[in-house]
């Protein structure tokens, strides 16, 4: 399949385009420009949401509980699994999502396990693109699921309408979220495995830390639930709809989207220039020379680089 009938597939629904279109985005082949091109105009619909949080916390389980209440109230959704990458394969270690095989057959779903492979810039902007193919593909929610709470996670959540960060009882305190950055982030808290003991001070915790960081116009929730029980699942569900009713009332929805393309564009352009300028000095080793001789400095090697990378263009 041509990109032109890709992006015809895609714009049309149709399933197998849509798997073959995150595949290219993976891959960073050829073409993706134009797949980029092509879709683009038809994105900007999906409500998007970010779920988040240190492995085993549950959110394999939440986003399935998600899942089924988007399809209960007749929503189209779509999964994107945001896994490690198999250093034997390049694919995603996790990519069988067994806890949501039960909506595999439902054409109103799509389930799609993703590692970065070739895509320039790596994940963080591997995973804007194939949001938007999803979006383009005519889902109304698309649920984008990290493993982790690293840079790379937060980032990928944060690329998202809302965050919602995932924690559990035994699995790390809130002083090492501040740590992360998950804090900033963060529009909703979940505590999952609410019935597991200790529950009750994750809740506490995560509050405190709430009440001493900076103020902020949205207060973000912090839902108590159980996936398993099916627990706090309505009220997680209505917590992440207060959210984006805020950002359509407030104008943050625009603004939040719209610097979101902006620090996308500008990584895009950052990692251009990182492979422009790793060539430059393999192919001319002479200021490779006179940083080792001292000559110059750090500084004016890099400015004599983008100089002549400028020129170059």
């Amino acid at each position: 399949m041509d990109v032109e009938g890709l992006v015809a597939g895609v714009l049309a629904g149709d399933r197998r385009a849509v798997a073959r279109a995150i595949s290219l985005v993976e891959d960073g082949g050829a073409g993706l420009e134009a797949l980029s091109a092509g879709i683009y105009q038809r994105t900007g619909r999906a409500a998007t949401i970010g779920l988040t949080g240190a492995p085993g916390v549950g959110k394999s389980s939440l986003a399935a509980q998600l899942l089924r209440t988007d399809r209960e109230a007749d929503r189209t959704v779509a999964v994107l699994a945001i896994d490690p990458t198999s250093p034997y394969t390049g694919g995603a270690l996790l990519g069988d999502r067994v806890r949501m095989q039960e909506h595999a057959t439902d054409p109103g779903v799509f389930i799609r396990s993703m590692a970065t492979r070739g895509h320039l810039g790596g994940m963080a902007l591997a995973s804007p693109e194939a949001v938007r193919v999803l979006d383009a593909a005519g889902y109304d929610v698309v649920i984008v699921e990290t493993v982790g709470v690293g840079q790379a996670e937060v980032e990928v959540a944060a690329a998202t309408d809302t965050a919602v960060v995932v924690l559990a009882p035994g699995m790390g305190d809130a002083v090492q979220m501040a740590k992360a950055g998950i804090l900033e982030i963060a529009d909703v808290f979940v505590v999952n495995k609410a019935d597991v003991a200790g529950a009750g001070d994750v809740i506490r915790g995560v509050r405190q830390m709430l009440h001493l960081g900076a103020a902020r116009e949205w207060n973000p929730p912090v839902i108590s639930t159980s996936a398993p029980r099916l627990e706090g699942i309505d009220e997680l569900r209505s917590a992440i709809a207060e959210h984006r009713t805020y950002l359509d009332a407030s104008g943050q929805l625009r603004a939040k989207r719209r610097a979101r393309l902006l620090r996308e564009v500008e990584s895009l352009a950052a990692a251009r220039f990182r492979l422009r300028a790793a060539a430059a000095l393999e192919a001319d080793r002479t200021l490779a020379d006179e940083l080792e001789a001292r000559r110059i400095d750090p500084y004016r090697a890099a400015a004599m680089l983008g100089d002549e990378t400028a020129a170059a263009e």
